[in-house]
């Protein structure tokens, strides 16, 4: 017999201890590579981080953005100017370009959201390209096409986080407190509202929940966890321009959320792995690498039309009996 607080446990390993003890243990494969291993999985954990925000405003609101890259922009320009040309301490440019992102999030979206379905879903598409012509055209600011360089690594004061390695250990840290808080945030009243929106903005609103400000604060939250994936790429490479936060990025964050889960609170961790990685394990097909990395995800997405992630579910868990019926009166 199984009690109802052992099912609990399971569960609560099964949902948070294997999968923070699987990316503990993906951190640690890299940290003893080469590294160009610890390059991959550093990129992976910068948009594990993006995709969470993602996933938050489309996996738990029900809402379409194809415009996130633009606040990755702001994050890593941000950072790159503060702390680059003036000096900021970087962590202190991270958290201020979170900010300011937060605030540009606010203003573009109070308008913007009142948009639905494929109108919302332009109308944030144009944001990332409005974004994109002026990280290329005021070169004064951004440089263009040359981009910024020299861009310090994490770090406060006199302490840097000076070799890659070191950088991970961070990356790995930011990620794991970007899925606890989201997955905080889904869980509190805040998130069960935004689920009724994503069942139903009418019902919703029927039942009392100001939809306008929930869907205006899931875009600021999506846009905050943007904003610091991409001045983390900032600080890890030392280096971004334009190309860094343009159309790729949206399509391959695409590609990460539905392949590793969209609504899932893993889905986003595996989905940036599988797609950063597996083509480095094809790598040695040579010119079938695209041919097949293409029908694996194809294979996967048929298969596994909730994600990767999805998957989970259907592992079987003991439940406990049901309690015994009292005896019928005679």
């Amino acid at each position: 017999m199984t009690s109802p607080a052992t099912t609990s446990t399971s569960r609560w390993a099964r949902g948070v201890v294997l999968p923070v003890a699987a990316v503990l243990a993906v951190m640690v494969f890299a940290l003893n590579s080469s590294g160009y291993v610890v390059t991959v999985i550093g990129f992976a954990a910068i948009y594990a981080i993006f995709v969470t925000g993602l996933n938050f405003f489309m996996g738990y609101t029900g809402q379409a953005s194809f415009g996130q890259n633009a606040f990755a922009a702001l994050g890593g320009y941000g950072s790159a100017i503060l702390s680059g040309n003036y000096y900021w301490d970087p962590l202190l440019a991270l958290v201020v370009s979170m900010a300011f992102a937060g605030v540009v999030a606010a203003i573009v979206g109070y308008p913007t959201l009142k948009l639905r379905g494929h109108y919302l879903a332009m109308a944030t598409f144009a944001l990332g390209l409005i974004t994109y012509e002026i990280s290329i055209e005021w070169t004064g600011l951004t440089s263009g096409y040359m981009g910024i360089s020299g861009i310090p690594p994490l770090g406060v004061g006199r302490y840097e986080l000076g070799t890659e390695k070191q950088m991970l250990v961070a990356l790995t840290a930011f990620l794991l407190l970007g899925v606890w808080i989201s997955t905080r945030l889904r869980d509190s009243r805040f998130g069960r509202a935004l689920r009724a929106i994503a069942g139903s903005e009418p019902a919703a609103q029927a039942l009392g929940i100001n939809v306008a400000r929930y869907k205006l604060m899931a875009f600021v939250v999506a846009a905050l966890y943007a904003s610091c994936a991409g001045s983390l790429f900032a600080h890890f490479v030392g280096f971004i321009s334009p190309e860094v936060f343009g159309g790729a990025m949206v399509i391959q964050s695409f590609t990460m959320l539905f392949l590793g889960g969209i609504g899932t609170t893993w889905g986003p961790v595996i989905g940036a792995l599988m797609v950063l990685m597996l083509p480095e394990f094809l790598r040695g097909l040579k010119e079938l690498q695209d041919v097949v990395y293409s029908c694996v995800l194809v294979m996967i997405l048929i298969f596994a039309p909730k994600g990767l992630a999805g998957l989970v579910a259907l592992i079987p868990t003991r439940r406990a009996p049901a309690a015994p019926r009292p005896a019928e009166a005679k």
